[in-house]
C-alpha cells in the first residue's frame, strides 16, 4: 500500500504535491519513479526505526533532485558557491549528492540541515550517519524498482537492522566500483572503515 503523508512541518514550504511536481519537472520519468519508490521504502524504515516521517519523505523525494544536471552546472555551482575545489575533480556520482545538497537549497528553500546532508550523504555514506541518513542511504539502494544481485538480502536487512543494511550496502558498492576499476571516493572508504572493517 502506497504510504502518503500530510507536510506539516515546513521542511519544504509548501505541500508534499507541490514538492512532487517540482521534483518530475526536474528529472526523467524513469528517475521519479525511482524517487517515488525512494520515498516509500524511507518511510517504512523511517516509522520502524523512529524517524521523523516528514523529514525522511522530504529527503528521499529531492535526494536525485539534481542528477539529470549537466557536469557544467556543477562545476559552475561548486565554483559561485564556493564548495570545495576537489569537488571539480569527481562526477555525477558525487555531485548529484554533495553538490545537489546546494541546488535543492537554492531551488528549493530547503533549509533543514539534516535533510542536506542526508541527500549529501546519500550515495557515500559517512564514518557517523544519523538515523535519517541511514534510512535515505539504504532507501535508495533497496527500493522496490532495484534489481541486482543481492537486493533481497539488502531489503532483509533493512528490515531487520538499519546498520546492518548500511555495511551491506556500504561493502557491495565498493566492491562493485573495485571491480570496475573505478576510483572511489574518499569518504566512501570512511565509510567502509566505520561500518564494514573489523
Amino acid at each position: 500500500m502506497t504510504k502518503k503523508i500530510e507536510y506539516q512541518k515546513h521542511y519544504y514550504p509548501g505541500t508534499r504535491q507541490q514538492l512532487l511536481e517540482k521534483v518530475k519537472a526536474s528529472v526523467s520519468e524513469k528517475r521519479f519513479a525511482h524517487i517515488l519508490g525512494v520515498e516509500q521504502a524511507a518511510l517504512t524504515l523511517a516509522e520502524k526505526n523512529g524517524v521523523d516521517l516528514e523529514q525522511a519523505s522530504v529527503a528521499a523525494l529531492v535526494h536525485d533532485y539534481a542528477k539529470e544536471r549537466s557536469a557544467a552546472e556543477f562545476k559552475a555551482v561548486i565554483v559561485q558557491k564556493g564548495l570545495d575545489p576537489e569537488l571539480l575533480l569527481w562526477n555525477n556520482f558525487i555531485w548529484h549528492g554533495v553538490v545537489g545538497a546546494q541546488i535543492i537549497k537554492d531551488e528549493l528553500q530547503i533549509t533543514d540541515e539534516a535533510i542536506l546532508e542526508a541527500v549529501r550523504r546519500h550515495t557515500v555514506g559517512a564514518p557517523e550517519m544519523t538515523l535519517l541518513e541511514q534510512v535515505l542511504y539504504v532507501a535508495d539502494y533497496i527500493e522496490a524498482g532495484r534489481d541486482f544481485p543481492g537486493v533481497n538480502k539488502a531489503r532483509e536487512l533493512a528490515f531487520e537492522n538499519l546498520t546492518q543494511a548500511v555495511s551491506y550496502e556500504t561493502k557491495h558498492t565498493l566492491l562493485h566500483l573495485m571491480q570496475q576499476e573505478k576510483t572511489i571516493y574518499p569518504a566512501a572508504i570512511l565509510t567502509y572503515n566505520a561500518y564494514v572493517a573489523k
